[in-house]
């Protein structure tokens, strides 16, 4: 066992998430055709406009179920909101935020698009303090359009013309569909001005997407509203990110590393918990942190991969990132 846990320690983060994030990116956007189906409640971007897809964003079918008549969705039809809500549930307890870094196919595309602007030597855009803060609570008010705007459909307060009004300004809804060979989606619908609305902004959303993600890693991430719903729901995981304030010299390693600009991560030396609402675990901090124990992923409070001195990071080539943008 304690070999096994040796090995674990000294993974390559990076090629480990390569791997990952390839064979994920397959089974979610090509499983249809292998006939793969992971339900209809997974924590990630795995849109149903994808006819190919090996599983379906829970938002999709939450919007529709939370759109029914108050009298049906408070009957015996709840049960099956509950249901589904529960099997969300149980798949997000188990990876916590690691779907963001490791799973969902939007959060990989951004990884390869930003791997495409290293090779062309191109250098990346940060955000200010302020533009970050600001920037950063949108992804609640997107969560607020998930959850709220289907029980005012349900209430006759909204038109139908708002139902699933989300998805219609995904990104998802263009981009996965446009790796099975279906650039349908990419059309403005004008049969009514909602639709034109919802449909226009989906396009401008995904251009923003693309223009975005290569300019600013992760650029999406801090838009998501399910990334906003991982956050309020992290207590629950099983998977932590934690820190040992005692042991942490504010070297400023891991923020360098961090593609979405948590101080956090280094200024926080009180909070055990270190896990931020824009945190996609993809343990990068980890890696590069030079001191021994300081970082740690945790499940159900056993350390599982943790800093050691010197930086698995420095050590597995990472030094890169340490320098000055490219």
């Amino acid at each position: 066992m304690s070999k096994l846990y040796e090995k674990i320690q000294k993974l390559d983060i990076r090629k480990l998430r390569f791997w990952i994030q390839l064979l994920t990116f397959i089974l979610f956007v090509y499983g249809g055709y292998l006939a793969i189906d992971f339900g209809r409640e997974l924590p990630i971007f795995s849109c149903g406009y994808n006819e190919e897809k090996g599983g379906m964003c829970y938002f999709m079918p939450l919007q529709h179920q939370l759109a029914r008549p108050y009298e049906r969705l408070f009957s015996f039809a709840s049960i099956g909101v509950l249901t589904a809500f529960l099997t969300f549930l149980v798949w997000f307890i188990i990876f916590n935020k690691a779907w963001c870094g490791y799973v969902c196919p939007l959060g990989t595309l951004q990884d390869w698009i930003t791997a495409i602007r290293k090779r062309l030597h191109i250098p990346y855009s940060s955000y200010s303090e302020n533009t970050y803060r600001h920037l950063k609570k949108i992804k609640y008010i997107f969560l607020f359009i998930v959850l709220i705007f289907p029980l005012l459909l349900g209430s006759g307060i909204l038109d139908g013309e708002w139902r699933g009004a989300f998805c219609k300004m995904c990104p998802g809804r263009l981009i996965t569909p446009m790796f099975t060979g279906d650039f349908s989606q990419w059309s403005i619908d004008f049969s009514s001005n909602t639709a034109i609305f919802l449909t226009a902004f989906g396009i401008a959303f995904t251009i923003l997407f693309f223009v975005g993600s290569f300019l600013k890693k992760r650029f999406f991430c801090f838009f998501c509203p399910m990334s906003a719903m991982h956050y309020i729901l992290s207590p629950l995981a099983i998977l932590k990110l934690k820190k040992s304030g005692d042991k942490c010299t504010k070297c400023g390693d891991c923020y360098r590393v961090c593609d979405m600009q948590i101080k956090d991560i280094a200024d926080d030396v009180e909070s055990t918990n270190i896990l931020r609402d824009d945190c996609i675990l993809c343990l990068k901090c980890v890696a590069a942190c030079p001191e021994e124990d300081a970082l740690r992923l945790d499940i159900v409070n056993m350390a599982l991969f943790r800093s050691t001195k010197g930086g698995f990071a420095k050590r597995m080539g990472f030094e890169g990132e340490f320098d000055a943008k490219k």
